[in-house]
């Protein structure tokens, strides 16, 4: 009976993936094809040399104040061990995350590499450039990453080009990975 529930969690699991991988790929098409008809307003926008030429009833000339664009504010987030202490800070701003460990991690600690790094970053950046070569992402949209690291000490991880939908997913490998190394430096030691 458990096997049963276990079974159809796991249907249910598999069907709602698939049906995420599709909503993703039509979303992307529809910012593909909002893109071109974008394209096409600013190309049909542009007014011909023979309604220029038409003479016009002046009007006062009206100056709009030229604002920047708001900036997003950088979200922080503090990862920290279950029993509370602090493994790192992660700073989150548009499309870029940079984590800074609080700890001195040695890179060559597992599961840094094997984990962080092969199996989500290095995925999640091979995920990108076949969605890429598909044409459904920009390549300048490639998720990419840099270790910063100080001889074998980990400096940070800047992550470039995550899709805000992998966020939550990568905080949670973080801290994972980072609790990990430190119960093996703590048991090292």
């Amino acid at each position: 009976m458990e096997e049963e529930k276990i079974r159809k969690i796991a249907e249910l699991r598999e069907r709602l993936e698939e049906r995420t991988k599709s909503l993703e790929a039509e979303l992307e098409g529809m910012r593909t094809l909002l893109d071109v008809i974008n394209d096409l307003l600013i190309e049909k926008s542009f007014k011909r040399v023979e309604e220029i030429a038409k003479p016009a009833i002046p009007r006062p000339p009206t100056v709009e104040p030229q604002l920047a664009p708001p900036k997003k504010p950088v979200k922080t987030f503090a990862l920290k061990t279950k029993s509370g202490e602090l493994l790192a800070n992660l700073y989150v701003e548009d499309n870029s995350m940079r984590i800074v460990p609080h700890m001195k991690f040695n890179v060559n600690t597992p599961p840094f590499t094997a984990f962080l790094v092969e199996k989500i970053l290095a995925n999640m950046r091979q995920r990108d450039l076949e969605l890429a070569r598909q044409g459904q992402i920009k390549p300048d949209k490639v998720l990419s990453y840099e270790i910063e690291k100080d001889a074998d000490i980990l400096r940070a991880v800047i992550i470039h080009n995550f899709a805000p939908e992998r966020e939550r997913e990568l905080r949670s490998a973080t801290r994972w990975t980072l609790e990990k190394m430190h119960e093996k430096m703590k048991s090292s030691s």
